[in-house]
């Protein structure tokens, strides 16, 4: 057995037509070459050593890369996926809450609501994660093969080669300064709660009783016609909560400028809900007249009761969550 003519053989079938035969005579040459005059079989194992595996040499011919994506660009693609996919299943999560409970008729039990949104968000979760992968993946493997200096050093973040200057763009993060992406991942889905029970809250928020078929839904809390008229300056609020969440993910640690602007977020959020809280028509008359009735006491002392808890608890929660940023924010 010719174990030059079988490696050949193996190089040639992995290479492009148009310039195979070239390319096989000067392999076969520099073969030749780096044998002795009288060479042996392990003369030929040791040449062919060097040369490497014939997959690996073959592909040093190739306008395309044998691998997916290689070491250019798979660090750039870790980070971006990284940062990509749990946003994608964050807003893929919050849209599922949305349209599952705006077609809500209110004849099914909260609990069976919330056993259906498990299954249908886990599926959701897979499908978005499997259409991210595969579109990012896809990405830089076109990437891959479309760039020319696919031979270079591998590209950092801002898809540029590394240089020593780098080193300076990376922060120290002290450990209590730290933003989690659990953390913005929580803050994104506390937003999704609380605006999908506003913006529906005649079928979710009220009183629920116990019945043969499970938890019937009585009367509502609020009235949704009120909760309405606010539904520009709430929605501003949304939209400032989900841009403070962004801003965690991005700086990925807490500044006095995060803790200033969270301080203007708590202290709009506070003062809007407020505002509604103290709508003399907010509540329904029917859940009004309930809980008076379940508790033994009058219709107007049930309403300063939950119009004045609900601002109190409002403005401590507020308060707290200023307090902790600025403290977050302060330390080294």
């Amino acid at each position: 057995m010719n174990l030059i003519e079988v490696y050949i053989r193996e190089v040639a079938q992995r290479l492009p037509e148009k310039n195979r035969e070239d390319i096989i005579l000067e392999l076969r040459s520099n073969i030749e070459d780096m044998l002795p005059d009288d060479y042996s079989e392990e003369d030929v194992k040791t040449v062919l050593k060097k040369l490497g595996s014939p997959v690996t040499l073959a592909s040093n011919y190739r306008d395309w890369p044998m691998y997916l994506i290689g070491p250019r660009y798979f660090d750039v693609y870790v980070t971006l996926l990284k940062m990509i996919l749990p946003i994608a299943v964050v807003i893929s999560f919050i849209s599922l809450i949305a349209e599952y409970f705006i077609g809500y008729s209110g004849d099914q039990a909260v609990i069976n609501i919330g056993m259906d949104l498990i299954n249908v968000g886990i599926r959701r979760i897979i499908e978005v994660g499997m259409q991210v992968f595969f579109w990012l993946t896809l990405m830089f493997a076109i990437l891959e093969r479309t760039d020319k200096g696919r031979g270079g050093q591998p590209l950092t973040a801002r898809l540029k080669e590394w240089t020593p200057d780098d080193l300076k763009n990376i922060p120290d993060i002290p450990k209590k300064k730290a933003i989690s992406k659990y953390e913005v991942f929580l803050s994104l889905m506390w937003t999704a709660i609380w605006a999908t029970l506003y913006f529906n809250a005649n079928h979710l928020v009220g009183v629920y009783e116990g019945g043969r078929d499970g938890l019937v839904f009585v009367t509502p809390t609020f009235s949704q016609d009120v909760l309405l008229r606010y539904w520009p300056i709430v929605v501003i609020v949304i939209c400032l909560e989900i841009a403070l969440s962004l801003y965690k993910l991005i700086k990925g640690q807490w500044t006095k400028r995060m803790a200033i602007c969270n301080t203007v977020l708590q202290l709009i959020g506070t003062i809007v809900f407020s505002v509604i809280l103290l709508n003399p028509n907010l509540l329904s008359q029917d859940f009004i007249t309930y809980m008076s009735d379940l508790f033994a006491t009058t219709t107007n002392q049930f309403k300063t009761w939950i119009v004045g808890g609900g601002i109190f608890i409002f403005t401590i929660a507020a308060a707290f969550s200023v307090f902790d940023g600025f403290r977050k924010a302060n330390n080294r």
